[in-house]
């Protein structure tokens, strides 16, 4: 996959228009193997199907990375081989935990402080070790914090050097927490480590006030987050993109115009390798 390359979440509602649509589309797309794993009959001959004409990469969903309940051992496996069977090349999952005794089916924040990073890096290790491969993890958007001894930026780093893992950058969640926590966007990039960086987010949100904005995924792409796409890409060189859309689908064809956006945007940018 190239460093230009942009791509669509991967959604059973957007399977039939995505079989139906012309290649060249998308350059590749991003599935939850949660959504996939264990699942047969026609939905796992599609997903076959597709695959074997747009190459995959997966974000997943429930590996709770800082939780305190013990990893999945079972689960891990099953997410193994489902990245070896699809030969994805890029696997990531959330900076954040999502059980206690149970799925919570939520991505809740962690403490940004030195505990939770030795914490949250040895579980990544773990987890790196189990799938046989390295993982990024994505920054997430919160709305509160347990606990800030240390910027969120600096917990990030702190997290993929410890760790020694990657980074899946999402650029929604940078806006969405630069408007509802008072920071600046453009100083959150400059402090990130960008060789890191092997992957961007863009989404949509809701702007619930001037100073609160919602991640929803179920809107476009919003004009600030094009252009602190724009802005990253400047300041790291261009990174395989995906537009990610949860619910309140617009018909394919405006979901790939969203990707042709960023897909130009990342064959403008200057740097990395085309």
């Amino acid at each position: 996959m190239t460093a230009r390359a942009a791509g669509l979440g991967l959604r059973r509602a957007l399977m039939a228009q995505l079989r139906d649509a012309p290649d060249g589309g998308v350059d590749f797309l991003e599935c939850a193997p949660e959504n996939w794993i264990g699942v047969g009959g026609r939905w796992r001959e599609q997903l076959r199907e597709l695959a074997a004409r747009v190459p995959l990469t997966c974000h997943g969903l429930s590996l709770s990375l800082g939780g305190a309940d013990p990893l999945d051992r079972t689960h891990l496996r099953r997410v193994r081989a489902f990245l070896d069977e699809y030969d994805v090349a890029l696997y990531s999952e959330h900076l954040s935990y999502s059980s206690d005794g149970g799925q919570l089916y939520d991505l809740l924040p962690l403490p940004f402080t030195e505990e939770a990073v030795a914490h949250v890096a040895a579980r990544i290790g773990a987890v790196q070790d189990a799938l046989g491969r390295r993982i990024a993890v994505e920054n997430v958007s919160y709305y509160a914090a347990p606990f800030q001894a240390m910027d969120e930026r600096d917990f990030i780093g702190a997290v993929l050097a410890e760790a020694d893992c990657d980074l899946l950058l999402d650029v929604n969640n940078v806006v969405v927490n630069a408007t509802n926590h008072g920071y600046d966007a453009d100083a959150f990039l400059r402090a990130l480590p960008g060789p890191r960086i092997v992957g961007l987010h863009v989404a949509g949100h809701h702007d619930e006030a001037p100073d609160l904005k919602i991640d929803t995924h179920g809107a476009p792409v919003a004009d600030p987050v094009y252009a602190l796409l724009e802005r990253a890409c400047a300041l790291f060189g261009p990174r395989p993109t995906v537009v990610e859309r949860d619910f309140d689908y617009p018909p394919l064809a405006d979901l790939l115009a969203e990707v042709a956006r960023v897909r130009a945007i990342l064959r403008t940018a200057p740097g990395g390798h085309a």
